[in-house]
């Protein structure tokens, strides 16, 4: 794990600051509104969804913070599977301004050759202008190329390879070959999407065509069987927590200081990894002398799937850690946590 997590998340809200200098703000918001529709996968297209200067600066300043923060808590997710892995090579296809670049170095130490495929040149020209300001190696050395992100695509062989905020934009012959492609290209592949009903069953199909292609799931699920949820009655999502800088709030307004950023992934490798007993998918609900946590199981035995675990003082240490445990992490809590 990179101890220099916090490091690179105020690096990046730095590289983003000024960004919006000379923009007339109604044309930043005009921008950011259109890409939201596209962000919550209103409108698939076959398309680059940034097309100018102005979206690609109003895009970094307002989402690429909660990106980042996404795929950072996805990519840990991975990492807690498998500790020992660190990957040497990383592709991010459809990384637009390089959020998932900096989110993998944010999680890992170490040398790492980094491509950036994306399809818009002006998104790719400013992933470069900001990464370029960092004082990682990994990201001022990346190489930023400009493909087509859909049929026919082709990936070089990596350790891990992204796809954040990408399916959505896709029509579904070209979501499954993206998939596909990455599967074939990635020891380990990290996909994540909106964390809305639509951006999970995109992940729950992709999840599907993983394990067919032969990965082993290492997070969020404990297991490599079907998904337990029943479609139409609920969605599996976690959160983020993401804070707004000034330069977030002078393009989208907003009084917190912070804002969640619901997201749904899956990682899936070809190497062995240890996924946790339960995952917790719900915030905890405290109540007094108890707290309850709807987890997700393993296949098979008395605790499969969906469960409730309730929670009380007389657990001791148990107790104490289901108070402190949060939206998306393990449970039980690892013995040296």
């Amino acid at each position: 794990m990179n101890a220099s997590a916090p490091t690179t998340a105020e690096t990046l809200r730095s590289a983003l600051a000024g960004l919006l200098d000379g923009l007339p703000p109604k044309q930043a918001s005009a921008a950011v509104e259109r890409l939201i529709a596209n962000y919550r996968g209103a409108t698939p297209t076959d398309a680059p969804v940034l097309r100018d200067r102005s979206d690609v600066a109003a895009y970094a300043a307002y989402r690429m913070p909660a990106t980042f923060e996404a795929v950072r808590a996805a990519l840990d997710g991975l990492a807690e599977a498998a500790p020992e892995w660190v990957p040497g090579s990383h592709v991010d296809v459809g990384g637009g301004t390089g959020a998932a670049t900096w989110a993998v170095d944010a999680t890992w130490d170490g040398p790492r050759t980094t491509t950036v495929l994306d399809w818009a040149e002006p998104a790719l020209a400013l992933g470069r202008e900001l990464a370029g300001r960092s004082s990682s190696e990994a990201l001022r050395g990346a190489d930023w190329r400009r493909a087509v992100i859909g049929i026919g695509i082709d990936l070089p062989d990596a350790d891990l390879v992204t796809v954040s905020y990408v399916l959505g934009e896709l029509t579904p012959q070209a979501r499954r070959a993206v998939v596909a492609e990455a599967a074939r290209a990635g020891r380990a592949v990290v996909l994540i999407e909106p964390g809305t009903p639509e951006g999970y069953l995109r992940i729950r199909e992709a999840r599907e065509q993983l394990i067919e292609a032969g990965l082993k799931v290492a997070a969020p699920c404990p297991h490599d069987g079907a998904c337990p949820i029943e479609v139409g009655q609920d969605w599996c999502h976690f959160s983020a927590r993401v804070s707004r800088s000034s330069l977030h709030r002078k393009i989208k307004g907003g009084s917190l200081p912070y804002e969640d950023e619901k997201f749904s992934y899956v990682a899936a490798t070809r190497f062995p990894v240890a996924p946790v007993p339960f995952r917790i998918t719900r915030r905890p609900q405290i109540r007094k002398g108890l707290v309850l946590l709807e987890l997700c199981g393993p296949e098979g035995g008395e605790a499969a799937g969906l469960t409730r675990a309730t929670v009380t003082k007389r657990h001791g240490d148990l107790y104490k850690a289901a108070r402190d445990a949060d939206w998306g992490q393990e449970w039980p809590p690892p013995a040296d946590a």
